[in-house]
């Protein structure tokens, strides 16, 4: 099993950045595929990103590429969210989860989740 906590998230204007990190617990983190899903209020959870467990396989939502950079330190156990050029609509909370059964970018692949951490984007 692992455990994820989410940090990083805050208020921000228009244009600016954030990082998130979810941090891991439990011994076997490198064997995880990791995402990072959003859900804005009234709104479906959607995946924004994905990055394989040996970082070769990367998956951005349309709405993110080339604004966000997923990133991981397995050594930490630490997925990252580099969030660029920030817009009103990426406002939601966001979640990090992790897959032991496979790729995917259906929340349904993903057994476990943090808590969450809200990401508000003023104009």
């Amino acid at each position: 099993q692992v455990q994820l906590v989410e940090s990083g998230g805050g208020m921000v204007q228009a244009g600016g950045s954030l990082r998130l990190s979810c941090a891991a617990s439990g011994r076997t983190f490198v064997n995880y595929h990791m995402g990072w899903f959003r859900q804005a209020p009234g709104k479906e959870r959607e995946c924004v990103s994905v990055i394989s467990w040996n970082r070769i396989t990367l998956y951005y939502a349309d709405s993110v590429k080339g604004r966000f950079t997923i990133s991981r330190d397995n050594a930490k156990k630490t997925v990252y969210l580099q969030m660029n050029s920030l817009k009103v609509e990426d406002t939601a909370v966001y979640y990090c989860a992790a897959s032991s059964t496979g790729w995917g970018v259906k929340d349904d692949k993903y057994a476990y989740w943090g808590q969450g951490t809200q990401v508000t984007v003023s104009s």
